[in-house]
């Protein structure tokens, strides 16, 4: 078995001051982390079949709301059929995945709330 645990976090301030988004709500903070977890399983998804993964642990954690601080947590575990296969690296791309759709949810906010 090959086992990885990718572990970043994010502190999204100055992009709320720069796209111009006050506070966010509560039910915005829960749909970031929907949006973030959802990417990067989409990317893992993307890569494998679901067969050949033993275990897939995707956790989407935020401290505050403004500043908002996402940590993103990615632990895979895959079959010990896959030789050739790099889960670190797999492991940090659908982290950044995740932290790129958090980027883009906040920026589709600006625009919602800018009309």
């Amino acid at each position: 078995m090959i086992y990885v645990q990718s572990h970043l976090h994010l502190k999204v301030e100055r992009l709320l001051e720069e796209i111009g988004i006050p506070e966010l709500t509560s039910e915005q903070v829960e749909e970031l982390c929907e949006v973030a977890e959802n990417a990067a399983r989409e990317y893992i998804l993307s890569k494998l079949p679901l067969h050949r993964i033993s275990v897939l642990n995707i956790t989407v954690e935020t401290e505050g709301t403004r500043p908002v601080t996402v940590n993103v947590d990615v632990e895979i575990t895959l079959s010990p059929l896959l030789k050739n296969c790099d889960a670190e690296k797999m492991a940090n791309e659908a982290t950044k995945k995740a932290f790129k759709s958090v980027e883009r949810y906040l920026r589709e906010l600006a625009c919602k709330s800018a009309k």
